[in-house]
């Protein structure tokens, strides 16, 4: 019997998922918990992939005109109140402010003193807020269209909480516009979801279906939510972006009113749209394996790591001088408008060095030793690849080929993890196989089991939330690529009137 080979993170994906990830997240120093309950201290290398990520998208969304503004934490609870189902749709999660100043106690520990006129929710999303902004912003035709993105923090105060993935505290962006027409408002929520598509896939290599919800999962308030859905490791779908055609629900809430070019008066229309430090988690999930995670380089914190070998004191400086040349040259090079970003680790710490990084998935690990110096070469290893497997390049060799080689890896993890999807994709007409296919062996403690399935759903309410609770499965979207139903829906039998995906969730 062959022995198993051991493993940088325990326990593995299939052993554990859920703690897989944990110990991923811990392991790759990304974050870590913080004493505030629900919420995470995110570490430098993990703030680091966050910002290449903001990076990218603001760039993308000032492309398409969007400018950046910035709006209070602080919304007064009346403003939530003007649109009944938006508050409904919240009102679970909503943190509250209800008091100002502390003052000692009898017992000498400090309490709240001064009651505030009217409580204050921390932001969980902003319409209403940026709404009463719009309305005094907005006064004829010729103020619009407005469009808007802020990066903020939001407050959700969820019960159960996994970091990257569920936090009560959470970073994102969320893009709010208004619009003279309805039809420009709706080509607006689809550009700038075809924006989040680019990002997923041309950045963190992770494919996604694109569709849109159904009214049961709908964002509270929205007249039409569109969304992209990515397959992880374990099978579960995560939602990884969203945007929102509001109709006029918003406008009339706020009173955003504007002159039309007939003269007469109507409301704007908006759209709002989102996506979070989710991504990171989706990132994990989507690319990581037994040894930890694995960066696409377009986004990853840093590119490569050298690890001069130095067995020998006076090795060192000859050694440290090459490694520091060679650091120079490679952060001259642009990889996708940004400089190659170079760690450099000279730990006396043996193999351990090479697995910290490793674990933290940065792409490429060059050990650079006194023999590698006399063929004036470097010792190559790719994070998408075995860890032994390693190549000598000539410096020069590598410094030319250094972009091409990220390229090959970003690629490959893009390759791998739509392969997996589609290995995981199924479609199903059948009840039974439909029960079947999301029904764990072992119920105790169930394996990675199921995927995305694809079946056709009578498009009434009532049948989703009985497949959601017999099945604990959703509709995640409602794929754009829509061809004719012939079959019934999977859920109750009656006719099918469009293909869903269906899948469990995060």
């Amino acid at each position: 019997m062959s022995k198993q080979a051991k493993t940088a993170i325990s326990p593995t994906r299939a052993e554990n998922y859920p703690e897989w990830y944990q110990q991923v997240v811990k392991a790759s120093d990304l974050a870590e918990k913080s004493p505030v309950r629900g919420c995470m201290v995110i570490k430098p290398w993990g703030y680091a992939l966050w910002e290449n990520i903001v990076r990218v998208m603001d760039d993308m969304f000032k492309e398409t005109g969007v400018k950046n503004a910035y709006f209070p934490l602080f919304i007064p609870l009346s403003f939530l109140e003007k649109e009944a189902e938006h508050v409904e749709g919240f009102a679970t999660e909503c943190a509250v402010v209800t008091h100002h100043r502390l003052e000692k106690g009898p017992d000498g520990g400090l309490v709240p003193a001064g009651e505030l006129t009217e409580p204050l929710v921390v932001r969980p999303t902003s319409e209403t807020i940026i709404a009463d902004s719009f309305a005094k912003w907005v006064g004829s035709y010729r103020d619009l269209p407005i469009l808007i993105n802020q990066w903020a923090n939001v407050v959700r105060w969820e019960m159960r909480t996994r970091m990257y993935l569920r936090t009560s505290e959470f970073l994102w962006q969320e893009g709010h516009t208004a619009h003279a027409t309805a039809e420009e408002a709706i080509e607006r929520a689809e550009l700038m979801l075809e924006v989040y598509v680019r990002m997923a896939e041309d950045y963190l290599a992770m494919p996604v279906i694109k569709g849109r919800k159904t009214e049961a999962e709908r964002f509270p308030g929205a007249v039409d939510t569109l969304c992209i859905e990515a397959m992880m490791q374990d099978r579960k779908a995560l939602q990884a972006g969203t945007s929102h055609f509001l109709g006029q629900n918003f406008a009339r809430a706020s009173e955003i009113k504007f002159q039309t070019a007939t003269e007469s008066e109507d409301y704007v229309w908006t759209t709002s749209w989102g996506s979070s430090t989710r991504l990171i988690g989706g990132l994990i999930m989507a690319h990581g394996d037994d040894d930890g995670i694995i960066l696409p380089p377009k986004v990853a914190s840093a590119h490569v790591v050298l690890m001069p070998i130095i067995r020998k004191p006076e090795d060192r400086q000859s050694v440290m001088a090459y490694t520091d040349s060679l650091a120079r040259s490679l952060r001259e090079t642009y990889y996708h408008h940004r400089k190659i970003v170079v760690e450099i680790d000279d730990r006396e710490i043996g193999g351990a060095r090479g697995w910290d990084w490793i674990k933290k998935g940065i792409p490429l690990r060059v050990e650079i030793g006194p023999r590698d110096i006399a063929e004036d070469s470097v010792f190559v290893a790719r994070r998408d690849k075995p860890h032994r497997e390693k190549i000598s390049l000539k410096k020069d060799q590598f410094v030319a080929q250094i972009t091409s080689i990220l390229d090959e890896i970003q690629g490959n993890l893009f390759a791998r993890a739509e392969s997996y999807a589609k290995d995981h994709t199924r479609a199903i007409t059948d009840g039974k196989e439909f029960i079947d296919y999301f029904t764990p062996q072992n119920i105790q403690k169930p394996e990675i089991h199921g995927g995305f399935a694809r079946s056709p759903w009578c498009g009434e309410q009532a049948c989703e939330l009985k497949i959601k609770e017999n099945q604990a499965v959703t509709i995640r979207c409602l794929p754009f690529e829509q061809d004719s139903v012939k079959e019934t829906c999977i859920g109750c039998g009656k006719p099918g009137k469009s293909w869903a995906i269906f899948a469990k969730s995060y």
